[in-house]
């Protein structure tokens, strides 16, 4: 008689190799610790702490040489009059610079008509005193454009963890006011989402927009000043926040 066991083919049967993952259950609450699901919203108007304005300087000349030594006389002119402003001017950038030549539009050889060099800087200041004078200043000198103000915050500033304070205990306060209408009281925090304290993006204040010296009148140190008015802020914070209570007494 045959053994049938020596006569059947042996197949290897294939091992997965990935652990099976069982998913753990999500807090869902029980009858005895229902669970509470809120949101804490804060919204705060606050001073800005810094503001910042665009200076951009240009020239233009027949020859590139005399274009691009009248840009950089104006250049430091500027840059001169934006250091002498000391502790006031928190930062100081340079943008972009440009030296660009214009052609003629008609005849049959490309020729060079004129050169127009430009160069920016972006500048931080903090003393808002002084900025209606720097600006003016500034707009008063030889073919130099400012744009501004716009006002900020800094990322640290704490207006922001000001917000996401309130933000927090916004939502534990609504949240409690949720299990007290139940007869309950909270009973312990299963999670707090963060979704973010963001400043709103700073807008370009109404005093003032922009403003170009075209003419060839020597820097005024009597200038009037503009008056310009702080343009407050605002700070948005949001949580989720998840908590257990005691039973309601329905």
């Amino acid at each position: 008689m045959t053994d049938p066991t020596h006569d059947a083919p042996i197949e290897d049967t294939p091992i997965d190799p990935t652990p099976t993952v069982t998913p753990a259950p999500l807090p869902y609450g029980t009858p005895d610790a229902p669970r509470l699901a809120v949101r804490g919203e804060a919204r705060l108007e606050v001073d800005p702490e810094i503001a910042r304005i665009t200076v951009t300087i240009s020239a233009r000349g027949t020859d590139r040489t005399a274009a691009l030594t009248d840009l950089t006389r104006r250049n430091e002119q500027a840059l001169t009059l934006l250091k002498s402003y000391g502790d006031a001017l928190e930062k100081l950038e340079t943008g972009a610079f440009s030296l660009t030549p214009e052609l003629t539009d008609k005849g049959r050889h490309e020729r060079i008509r004129a050169y127009h060099g430009r160069v920016s800087h972006t500048a931080t200041l903090n003393d808002f005193t002084t900025l209606g004078e720097l600006t003016t200043r500034l707009a008063d000198l030889d073919l130099t454009r400012v744009d501004g103000p716009w006002w900020a915050l800094r990322p640290d500033s704490p207006a922001h963890r000001a917000a996401r304070t309130q933000a927090v205990h916004e939502a534990v306060q609504r949240a409690r006011e949720y299990a007290e209408a139940l007869g309950a009281r909270l009973d312990a925090v299963l999670e707090i989402a963060d979704l973010g304290a963001e400043n709103t993006a700073p807008a370009a204040g109404p005093a003032m927009r922009s403003f170009a010296g075209y003419g060839g009148a020597p820097v005024q140190e009597s200038a009037p000043a503009l008056d310009l008015e702080p343009q407050r802020q605002t700070v948005y914070a949001n949580v989720n926040a998840r908590f257990t209570m005691t039973r309601p007494a329905l």
